[in-house]
């Protein structure tokens, strides 16, 4: 068993041999990768040690340190949060090799093709469909995704398409592994509230994805789905933070720096949201502790749902705080950002941009079921359509 110890050893070692003020950004974390210390609990070969997952902490407090670049979590958090833990759960030995080192670089940015206009909150609902091609067992794919962050920038996707429309909506549905650039691919931006085109909508006309792409066993791209959204909801809702981090922080500072625009409502409102934010940062830690035990539960529903809840209450108070102030916005261009700075614009980019918490990586009415069903162990709602094949659904 690697302990932290021994890992502590190996991390200033790796650095002895690669020191940061003198290796280039990827040579370094191409080097991370292959000695291990990328995501320790991955298996060996893979980036990782098979070490404890509580055991990350320790190699980045050397690396961060010692002053060590990191691969730009945020802007590739897709392939980081959801492409990767599903790749090493179901894909074979030649997809985990071909993808995961490139993907924890950031070579390779991903995306996540799931949503669709007719199913978004009913994801199984999705109709882009997947038919096999007899001639050479590729498989050509049709239809339209939607709210997809960073397919602008990404040369990789998660797509669940339906290769059954004969089986029930939660079957028949197989998962794969889109490249971006092949033909057929179409990626138009979706301009938002906030003036930028984060998300988009991508258009897949008879797009080619060999077999070889495909992850899991053909009609169980649900079942595959389920780990990608359960890493997802771990990843909005429990990432790691410090103490007054996220939106909590900006709103604090301003608290203290501006003594004039205080009331007393707003003082009680403000210790109550900070220590909510207090609480949610510790429970995110306590959940990724028990992550060490497996893949994540429907628990990190809950968090991502007390993230969509505090993003919006903390950025009203904001705004309220700074008055005339907070009624201004910096910039209404439309731009298409690569990442989403929450911390990096002003109050009003944030009030305007957490409305869109409660919708991305699961609304907050579907994650409320599934906290009621499979949390609490709440009698499920009936539901009419599960034993119906996909095609005789009313749509």
């Amino acid at each position: 068993m690697t302990g932290a110890a021994e890992l502590r050893s190996r991390t200033r070692e790796f650095l002895a041999a690669h020191p940061p003020a003198t290796t280039g950004r990827s040579e370094f974390l191409g080097a991370r990768f292959d000695a291990g210390l990328a995501w320790v609990h991955y298996p060996a070969g893979l980036g990782g040690l098979g070490a404890a997952r509580s055991l990350q902490a320790v190699v980045d407090a050397e690396l961060e340190a010692a002053g060590a670049p990191d691969n730009d979590p945020r802007r590739i958090g897709i392939g980081l949060g959801m492409a990767a833990p599903t790749i090493l759960a179901y894909g074979t030995e030649e997809q985990k090799r071909r993808f995961l080192r490139p993907l924890w670089i950031g070579e390779e940015v991903w995306c996540q093709l799931f949503s669709e206009p007719g199913a978004g909150s009913d994801l199984a609902a999705l109709g882009t469909r997947a038919v096999r091609d007899g001639a050479d067992g590729d498989w050509v794919v049709n239809g339209q995704k939607v709210w997809t962050s960073s397919a602008h920038i990404a040369r990789w996707a998660i797509l669940i398409a339906r290769t059954d429309p004969d089986a029930p909506k939660h079957r028949g549905i197989t998962y794969f592994l889109c490249d971006m650039t092949d033909p057929g691919v179409e990626v138009r931006p979706l301009r938002q509230i906030t003036g930028e085109a984060e998300f988009n909508e991508v258009f897949l006309t008879d797009v080619r994805i060999p077999d070889a792409r495909r992850l899991g066993p053909v009609g169980e791209g649900w079942k595959v789905a389920q780990t990608t959204l359960m890493n997802e909801r771990v990843s909005i809702g429990g990432m790691r933070l410090p103490r007054e981090g996220g939106m909590i922080g900006p709103v604090a500072r301003t608290w203290r720096e501006r003594p004039e625009l205080r009331t007393h409502d707003l003082h009680q409102r403000l210790l109550t949201l900070w220590v909510e934010s207090e609480v949610a940062r510790l429970t995110g830690e306590r959940l990724r502790q028990q992550l060490a035990a497996g893949q994540p539960g429907p628990e990190g529903s809950g968090m991502k749902l007390g993230f969509a809840r505090l993003n919006q209450e903390i950025s009203g108070l904001e705004v309220e705080l700074r008055g005339e102030e907070g009624l201004l916005y910096d910039d209404w261009t439309m731009r298409r950002p690569e990442l989403v700075d929450f911390t990096g614009r002003d109050a009003g980019y944030r009030y305007l941009r957490s409305k869109g918490n409660s919708i991305e990586g699961g609304t907050s009415e579907v994650l409320l079921n599934i906290v009621a069903e499979r949390v609490l162990g709440l009698p499920a709602e009936p539901r009419n359509d599960k034993d119906v094949p996909w095609k005789d659904l009313a749509r």
